[in-house]
């Protein structure tokens, strides 16, 4: 298939001003297949000034114009969801199941906000004292500068873009250097559906590190929107707190996954399969720590053994495969490395462990026998690796699951009253009861302590690039 492989800037598909490209590597061969621009310190600069003169004309769009706008991508993608799962698998290595999902829930935020592009709320009210009425309005920021992941190319891009375009912001979209071209598709339907020239512009800078920063300092850009470690998410806030640019943070997470005493077994390993293997692994929202009850410690050990070994291990090409390669061999070889410590510090290996000879793969893997505060234990894993610790009550289990930097998302399965009360109790943005997916367009999305600030899809998100104005007029 063709493959779009250019910078986009100021409504033109361009090579660049210094017409280098760097490769784009198919994870499961590790065999190069394109290479795609590389933009310049000038490019990047270009997509800013284009951004910030389409900017005034965008924003004064009627908002049923930008809902339709969206709704026409919604519609170019839903009918061309297969072509973008192949872009997907083929940059990113995942499951074709997992592209093909990835490529449904991306592409429903252009619906989703559609729709809320023309229910930006207001207020008019009369002031307690009764001198003036209160008008409160939102109005779109400027400039977006928008930084996606590679786990999930097309998802995280949507879940930007989608929410900055309906409420009247233009964008500057820089994806991950592993997956450009699931980007570039996105912003090529987007053009296809009558983007306006400036509007939407997508650069590749390398290095990024300082490509954004550089951006982030153009007075044009007053919003930043991140999706990726926490480590580069302090390295942006710094950047960004040189002109208060609002930013909008979507950092690591570590999950914990508590299976109480009263839980379904056979329902729990369900989740633990939807929770941990969704993209592999590789996902701020996979499941990391199992805290579980030891009367049910057994029984769920085997289960999720026996799911586990019935995973079939193969490229995202074939759809029998379950799961498919790690992005880079990189990233396996720090799977690897993280499941060599923890054996290291006592735990046992149940099942996997093994990386691939060839690409990017790595095998199922159950740990037991983890002691809680070890290595693996506090890092976000990123790949297909369970790890169990046992635990005697619930008291131990929450505290076990709070005590972590992270405060993305948990999952609990239990019975259904203990399971809500063990809800509130968690220290996370997110808490998944009795289901191991959880993620949705129509709800916020977002983490607290070092997992984030503000909050993704669902009404909340267009207000990320909204601000309000107050103006004040004689009663």
């Amino acid at each position: 298939m063709t493959y779009f492989s250019d910078l986009h800037i100021d409504g033109e598909w361009t090579a660049g001003s210094g017409g280098e490209r760097f490769a784009v590597v198919d994870p499961a061969t590790g065999a190069e297949f394109a290479r795609f621009a590389v933009a310049t310190e000038d490019d990047c600069d270009r997509a800013v000034e284009a951004a910030s003169r389409a900017f005034d004309g965008w924003r004064a769009t009627a908002a049923r114009e930008r809902s339709e706008l969206l709704r026409r991508t919604f519609e170019i993608l839903r009918a061309e969801r297969e072509e973008l799962a192949r872009v997907i698998v083929r940059e990113n290595g995942k499951a074709w199941a997992d592209a093909l999902g990835e490529a449904d829930y991306a592409t429903e935020f252009f619906r989703w906000f559609a729709e809320e592009a023309v229910r930006i709320p207001g207020d008019f009210r009369l002031s307690p004292s009764g001198d003036k009425r209160i008008i409160v309005s939102r109005e779109a920021m400027g400039v977006a500068l928008l930084v996606t992941p590679w786990n999930f190319p097309a998802a995280m891009a949507t879940r930007k873009l989608a929410p900055a375009l309906a409420a009247g912001c233009t964008t500057v979209l820089k994806p991950a250097r592993e997956t450009p071209l699931t980007a570039a598709y996105i912003v090529d339907a987007l053009v296809r559906a009558g983007a306006p020239r400036g509007v939407v512009n997508l650069v590749t800078p390398v290095p990024t590190g300082p490509a954004v920063a550089r951006m982030l300092h153009h007075p044009a850009v007053r919003k930043l929107s991140f999706t990726g470690s926490t480590e580069v998410g302090r390295i942006l806030l710094r950047e960004a707190a040189d002109t208060i640019v609002s930013a909008s943070m979507e950092l690591g997470g570590n999950a914990p996954f508590l299976v109480l005493a009263g839980a379904d077994v056979d329902a729990a390993v369900v989740g633990a399969m939807q929770a941990k293997m969704r993209n592999g692994g590789s996902a701020c929202t996979a499941a990391n720590r199992f805290y579980v009850h030891r009367s049910v410690l057994p029984a769920f050990q085997a289960g999720l053994v026996a799911a586990m070994s019935a995973v079939e291990t193969g490229p995202g090409t074939d759809p029998d495969n379950g799961l498919g390669a790690l992005v880079s061999v990189q990233e396996r070889d720090k799977v690897a490395d993280l499941v060599t410590e923890a054996l290291a510090e006592g735990a046992s290996l149940l099942v996997g462990g093994t990386p691939s000879p060839q690409g990017a793969f790595y095998a199922p893997t159950v740990l037991t026998e983890v002691a809680h505060g070890s290595s693996i234990n506090r890092t976000e894993i990123f790949g297909p690796v369970a790890a169990l610790v046992a635990v005697d009550d619930v008291d131990a289990a929450v505290r076990m699951a709070n005590d972590t930097e992270y405060g993305l998302i948990a999952y609990i399965f239990g019975e259904e009253a203990e399971a809500l009360r063990v809800a509130h109790r968690l220290e996370a943005g997110m808490v998944a009861v009795n289901r191991g997916v959880l993620s949705d367009p129509a709800a916020p999305f977002g983490g607290v302590k070092q997992s984030g600030i503000g909050r993704e899809g669902s009404s909340e998100g267009i207000l990320e690039f909204l601000e309000e104005k107050y103006i004040g007029v004689p009663a």
